[in-house]
């Protein structure tokens, strides 16, 4: 499935190459290009643009301490590719989540993020860990039918602006 996106300007690309030390292309996605969300998940009209599976990923300071302490080698937070990152004083609360509020924004949490090779990989270096951390560690305790779980999907269904420092406000958590 190829999307169909439109890259921006030279001059656009520059800056942000020069503003990220990287050299970069800046890309939108164009209207007429849309993708729904996995089928099964969110409402039959949620849609998703450049992102993987929703439109959101949090995950949270406590749940990568926790993840950090089987590792023999603690891995950052940039691994898991978050939108949102959250302080919470116990590891993987947000697994309880059904509906919050960060600043002006309501999200929907959708589901648990199955994880991919990819958090394998150190952004610095590009390279690999030879022991397939941190998946093969997670997989010990967070592995469910879809696979290795880290962070939450959420969906926005209210907008408006989100910054940091923002409190979150738990509206709904899934009953036990």
């Amino acid at each position: 499935d190829q999307i169909n996106i439109t890259v921006a300007s030279a001059s656009y690309n520059e800056w942000f190459s020069n503003a990220i030390g990287l050299q970069c292309e800046l890309v939108q996605m164009k209207a007429q290009h849309l993708r729904s969300i996995q089928s099964g998940r969110g409402r039959i009209d949620d849609t998703v643009s450049l992102a993987d599976g929703s439109p959101v990923l949090l995950t949270s300071e406590a749940s990568l301490f926790a993840l950090n302490q089987r590792l023999k080698d603690a891995v950052p937070m940039v691994r898991f590719r978050p939108n949102l990152v959250v302080s919470a004083d116990v590891a993987l609360v947000e697994d309880r989540w059904r509906r919050i509020r960060v600043g002006e924004v309501e999200f929907e949490v959708g589901w648990g993020c199955t994880r991919c090779i990819v958090t394998t990989i150190d952004s610095k270096t590009a390279e690999k860990n030879p022991n397939g951390e941190p998946i093969k560690t997670l997989r010990e305790f967070r592995s469910g039918p879809e696979g290795v779980m880290f962070g939450q999907n959420l969906i926005p269904r209210r907008l408006g602006t989100v910054r940091v420092g923002d409190l979150i406000e738990v509206l709904e958590e899934i009953e036990k």
